[in-house]
């Protein structure tokens, strides 16, 4: 015997769910920069620059944050300048 459905047998070879599959919409991206006016980036802000770093001090990526390039260099520029005069630490465990 071989491992091939037969048309006589259409059910056998059916993935059936019984609860229906969630299917999520995404929400869509934006640059908070733009849409808030923001001109620049204040690096002795590390409450706001948090935002951009995940639990281990990385920072995040355009993709995730939806940040325009423009902006998203600023905000890199931002946490580099301040990690370097310590308000932000440049590795950590458990950040936020």
């Amino acid at each position: 015997m071989s491992n091939i459905i037969h048309a006589q047998n259409p059910g056998q070879g059916e993935v059936r769910y019984l609860v229906p599959i969630v299917i999520e919409d995404k929400k869509q991206k934006f640059c908070r920069f733009k849409k808030f006016r923001l001109l620049h980036v204040d690096y002795k802000n590390p409450e706001f620059l948090t935002q951009f770093l995940n639990e281990q001090g990385k920072i995040l990526p355009r993709r995730i944050t939806g940040n325009s390039l423009k902006f998203q260099k600023k905000v890199q520029v931002a946490i580099k300048r301040a990690r370097q005069i310590a308000l932000l630490p440049y590795e950590t465990d458990l950040l936020k």
